[in-house]
């Protein structure tokens, strides 16, 4: 794990909105084509079942996901899924501090961002509006289109969670329902507290579907037990859509130093 310290910005705006865009870059070394509409059409439809294509041409193209219908107040539509054409990748914004919590790309990030010079960017629009558990489905539909779609593709950067894959382990990865997103769309980060023997897990990527992110403050314990308890209740607060009440208590760590079973208990804060 990186020994670099890091100062927490109480006034970066930067963080996603929750309920914002799905974003995910595609980075390649070498420039890359739109695929052709027909095409595009088709492997969508293969993943996404029914949708039609509302625009088409070299620096855009867009899809309506037509059994999805996003609701407002003065009407309802298809929910909507973009890809832009190829333009140059010049790796601005990957800081230290974004590179040391890209734990499942850890040995190729500095490799994938030397030489991969190119990015196709993907997003969804409208799907603010979805239930949680429908849009998060989607988007990893969407997702395992576009990894069809662009064999070229070298890896794969997921915006709203700052997770890093190499495009291989999306292409085969074998995760199916809800875990698909708490794969690739959740990210849970490490910290040691400097000057204590304090360490903090916390989740990045829920509130992109409303949801709450997770921080857990301990010590004493192996962190990656804390961290696969993190993935495990993102999974259930996606599927059972949040159904942890403020002041539960919360079992799933068995501390093996201890020979005790850790419980946590469930505060909700404005972060």
């Amino acid at each position: 794990m990186s020994n670099q310290v890091f100062q927490q910005n109480l006034d970066d705006k930067k963080c996603p909105r929750p309920g914002g865009p799905f974003l995910i870059q595609m980075l390649f070394k070498e420039p890359v084509p739109m695929p052709g509409k027909e095409k595009m059409t088709a492997v969508m439809e293969q993943h996404i079942d029914s949708v039609e294509c509302f625009c088409h041409n070299e620096k855009t193209a867009g899809f309506m996901a037509l059994e999805h219908i996003a609701e407002f107040k003065d009407g309802k539509a298809p929910v909507q899924l973009m890809v832009m054409g190829c333009n140059r990748f010049e790796g601005k914004g990957f800081d230290a501090f974004l590179m040391s919590q890209m734990w499942d790309c850890h040995e190729d990030r500095e490799r994938i961002f030397r030489e991969c010079r190119y990015q196709v960017v993907a997003t969804d629009m409208l799907t603010a509006a979805l239930p949680a558990l429908e849009r998060a489905n989607l988007d990893m539909d969407f997702l395992d289109a576009l990894a069809e779609l662009y064999p070229t593709c070298e890896a794969f950067y997921f915006q709203n969670c700052g997770k890093l894959f190499l495009a291989e382990d999306v292409r085969s990865h074998q995760i199916e329902g809800t875990d698909r997103f708490i794969r690739f769309g959740v990210n849970a980060r490490f910290f040691n507290i400097q000057g204590t023997e304090d360490m903090l897990v916390d989740t990045v990527g829920m509130s992109t579907l409303f949801l709450p992110n997770l921080q857990y403050h301990f010590h004493g314990m192996d962190p990656n037990w804390v961290i696969n308890h993190a993935y495990n209740v993102t999974s259930y607060i996606l599927e059972h859509d949040n159904s942890i009440e403020d002041e539960e208590m919360v079992d799933g760590i068995v501390d093996g130093a201890m020979s005790r079973e850790v419980q946590w208990k469930c505060q909700y804060e404005d972060a």
